[in-house]
């Protein structure tokens, strides 16, 4: 399988000239025919971009000659479709800007929805998005009602606050409130790929606006379908890691009464690259049925001799009056690419419904 970076490669180069070739079998498309070859060192968006930009100095002309070659080497290519279509979206969409008229930016808001399908648009969305947000809104309100279970995923995936591997786009981090009416009008929606969409928004918001989530949720769960309760769970994963006590108990996890004993450590020092393992015992102290999320945090040693908090899932379980439960796990220090591993003092504790237990301390060693 490869890397993410290498999604788009030279294969991708030689697909989008050929298509491109179709609309315009004349043109010489020296740009494109050269990109595939600068692409090696460069990471996903830059290749995206780079492509992009070959595209735009090979078509010359206004946005409406681009728009018509695109939709040329739509109709005429045999295989316009997969990683090409980032850089095809991203060139419509910086053509429109540039161009800075209404006609070239509802016509490539159309486009976008229209080549969604074959890769997705997010990614080019967000330029128009950048240039005029509440036209761009507008137009997406209508996404909303799209037959095309494509095309209303692309009203909530590219509306993103944080969209991985994609531009920000200001306005929207600084009126999250914005983008609501479309989550309201496809938190129900009939596709599981829509509503999942739904849940990543809702929880790239929770980063910055709590209470605004929270409040989303509470009015989804009043008046839900089949499929709401599991949107709403996924969609608060965030706040539930952090503890956040409006979304646990909304989640149906109140606080309660318990004694934890725990966690305790297999070892007191793990070799870089080895495993760390806990058990504890959780039990009901109180006087009526607990439901309860548990977490494990651990928290790592930082360069600095700080330390830094990470919440990994557990599980979930409902005691009832002095019922006790047993819970372990083994934690891995294998490396990986997402994290850096310093030696020196670590911790775990347990997190349930939101409060932290006593932490077990541990010393990772040097590689």
């Amino acid at each position: 399988m490869p890397f993410a970076d290498e999604l788009v490669n030279d294969h991708t180069a030689r697909s989008l000239t050929r298509a491109v070739h179709t609309a315009m079998p004349g043109a010489e498309l020296a740009s494109l025919r050269a990109a595939g070859q600068r692409l090696g060192p460069l990471a996903l968006r830059e290749r995206a971009d780079l492509l992009r930009d070959a595209l735009l100095a090979d078509v010359p002309g206004d946005y409406a000659e681009l728009a018509r070659v695109v939709r040329a080497a739509r109709d005429g290519a045999p295989a316009f479709g997969g990683w090409l279509i980032w850089p095809v979206t991203s060139a419509i969409a910086t053509k429109a800007v540039t161009e800075d008229t209404e006609d070239a930016f509802d016509d490539a808001m159309a486009l976008l929805a229209d080549l969604t399908g074959r890769l997705t648009s997010e990614f080019a969305l967000r330029v128009l998005l950048r240039h005029d947000v509440d036209r761009g809104l507008g137009i997406i309100a209508g996404w909303t009602v799209s037959p095309d279970a494509d095309v209303r995923r692309l009203a909530s995936e590219g509306t993103r606050p944080y969209l991985p591997w994609s531009l920000r786009v200001p306005a929207l981090i600084a009126r999250p409130g914005a983008t609501v009416p479309v989550l309201d009008a496809l938190y129900a929606d009939a596709s599981e790929y829509v509503r999942r969409s739904v849940a990543n928004h809702l929880n790239d918001l929770s980063r910055d606006h709590a209470d605004l989530v929270v409040a989303t949720a509470r009015r989804w769960l009043d008046d839900p379908a089949p499929t709401t309760g599991r949107l709403v769970r996924h969609g608060l994963r965030t706040l539930v890691k952090r503890g956040h006590a409006d979304a646990l108990e909304l989640l149906g996890f109140a606080p309660a009464t318990l004694e934890v004993d725990g966690p305790v450590l297999d070892h007191a020092r793990v070799a870089f690259g080895g495993n760390i393992r806990f058990t504890a015992t959780i039990r009901n102290a109180g006087t009526e049925e607990a439901r309860l999320a548990i977490d494990y945090v651990i928290h790592h040693n930082r360069a600095n001799g700080s330390q830094s908090a990470r919440t990994f899932k557990l599980t979930t379980r409902t005691l009832a009056p002095g019922e006790t439960m047993r819970v372990s796990r083994e934690h891995s220090f294998r490396p990986i690419t997402t994290r850096r591993y310093h030696p020196g003092p670590h911790a775990v504790a347990l997190q349930i419904n939101g409060v932290a237990s006593a932490r077990a301390g541990f010393e990772l060693q040097a590689p």
